[in-house]
């Protein structure tokens, strides 16, 4: 009998079954695709992974309680699923989805299945393919009473950190995994964001070649900036064209996309209200880089200044570098707090320290900084903001002043920096003991009889004025 059950045999289906069998698991694997699933028995006939031609099959592989892990995309293909699961399974049963399913579809699909007697755990991964088949950040939440018989494959699959702590960790009941997997994304997209801002500026500003941000992005990496993401963007810069022999970067469209895990980070923020101006933004950046005939047409009719820089150049890269430093500061600061306030709501007890620590290796904003994050929690677990951590407020402090002329700079010059400049606009909100929403309270009270507070009256108690009648 197998131990471990994989249903969907893409790439990460397929690396994460050699990954599993690696560390010592046998596997049963299964694809709708048939003739897929005989290419793939085919290649891996050397490996302890037995296959299926269908479900029914599939599950008598499988020894009890059954642990089956789905590696397909999200939505109607995960429900699909598991309908067809569900008949065939038993009590204590598990189910693992590893997809980037939405959280609230994980509780949904957790409290069905519970009626059952049949655990249900959604757990993130990230890290992609590579990460799939040599260890991936693993996330997982869900059912608590599975994490034990889960606990041991999981985290043998999952990277390790330099310290040789795995990474994976339970998070929590119900959707807790694939929220925390999703803010994790909406992290990713602001600071890939701010990377490329910061080489847009290095480019459109400064003139530099690729070649010359291959060491600049190289030098980063060894320093506070030290990050995966880091890494590949010197990689990147670096890359030749095969095709034309230009540099990889120049030949490739400027239209991003994406698959909605940061959208939903920055629509779970607005629902739950904690602010997070910078993935939106990110978002956002995304969504208008896609709509390049119009930016063409555009680019025609209106107008900016002149690009022009008379400096000096290494001067602005060191700005460049600790502005895109404080920026990712805040970013991050509204990620975990995206994260306690849905803690809050959902009754979850995430423990922050140690997320930070499952982002240590394997994922794609793994990075040095996390560390810091990681001790800022373990020294006080119920820290509002990690901007508050005297770290991270004494980084702020060394690096805020570049990161404002870096700011305005890009505004003198007409290069957007919407990362940048909202990451800045949220610290500065942040700190700000008054902000003019008094004003906006009058506005809304004078329209809509919609009230307001008073500083010279006790919070909780609502007036109204009639604006409209004179004073006498």
């Amino acid at each position: 009998m197998q131990n471990i059950g994989v249903v969907g045999l893409g790439v990460m289906g397929q690396n994460l079954a050699l990954n599993i069998e690696r560390n010592g698991y046998t596997v049963a694997g299964f694809d709708l695709n048939t003739e897929k699933m005989r290419e793939i028995a085919r290649k891996f006939k050397e490996k302890n992974i037995f296959f299926a031609t269908d479900f029914s099959k599939f599950v008598e592989l499988l020894e009890k309680p059954r642990k089956i892990l789905m590696m397909v995309p999200a939505g109607k293909p995960v429900d699909d699923v598991i309908s067809q699961l569900k008949p065939l399974l038993s009590q204590e049963d598990i189910l693992i989805d590893g997809g980037n399913s939405f959280f609230k579809d994980t509780e949904k699909r957790f409290s069905e299945l519970q009626s059952l007697g049949i655990h249900y755990i959604g757990a993130g991964v990230s890290g992609g393919e590579e990460g799939a088949l040599w260890g991936s950040s693993i996330m997982p939440g869900g059912a608590p009473e599975a994490w034990p018989q889960v606990k041991p494959f999981l985290q043998a699959v999952a990277a390790k950190a330099t310290d040789g702590v795995p990474c994976c960790d339970w998070i929590g009941a119900g959707g807790a995994g694939h929220f925390v997997k999703m803010v994790h994304n909406g992290i990713e997209y602001g600071d890939m964001q701010m990377i490329c801002e910061a080489y847009f500026l290095m480019e459109k500003a400064l003139g530099l070649s690729p070649e010359e941000m291959y060491d600049i992005f190289s030098r980063w990496n060894s320093g506070e900036l030290n990050s995966y993401l880091i890494e590949i963007t010197a990689h990147i810069m670096k890359r030749k064209d095969p095709e034309t022999g230009k540099q990889m970067i120049d030949v490739i469209l400027d239209t991003a996309g994406q698959k909605g895990t940061g959208k939903w980070t920055s629509q779970i923020a607005l629902d739950l209200g904690v602010p997070a101006p910078t993935i939106a933004e990110s978002v956002f950046s995304r969504t208008l880089s896609a709509i390049k005939e119009q930016r063409l047409k555009a680019a025609e009719v209106l107008r900016g200044p002149v690009i022009k820089f008379d400096g000096d150049k290494n001067e602005m890269i060191k700005l460049i570098r600790q502005a895109l430093y404080a920026a990712k500061i805040c970013s991050y600061s509204q990620g975990f707090q995206l994260m306690k306030a849905a803690s809050e709501e959902y009754n979850w007890h995430l423990k922050y320290g140690a997320v930070a620590s499952i982002w240590r290796a394997g994922c794609i904003i793994r990075a040095q900084f996390l560390n810091k994050i990681k001790t800022a929690f373990d020294n006080n677990p119920g820290l509002d903001n990690l901007l508050l951590d005297s770290y991270f407020n004494e980084a702020i402090q060394k690096n805020q002043m570049a990161w404002r002329k870096v700011v305005a700079f890009a505004v003198e010059q007409g290069i957007p920096v919407p990362a940048f400049s909202s990451a800045l606009a949220y610290y500065d909100s942040y700190r700000s003991k008054r902000l003019p929403a008094n004003l906006l309270q009058a506005q809304r009270d004078y329209f809509g009889a919609h009230t307001y507070e008073r500083l010279d009256k006790p919070r909780g108690q609502f007036f109204h004025t009639e604006w409209q009648k004179e004073e006498s």
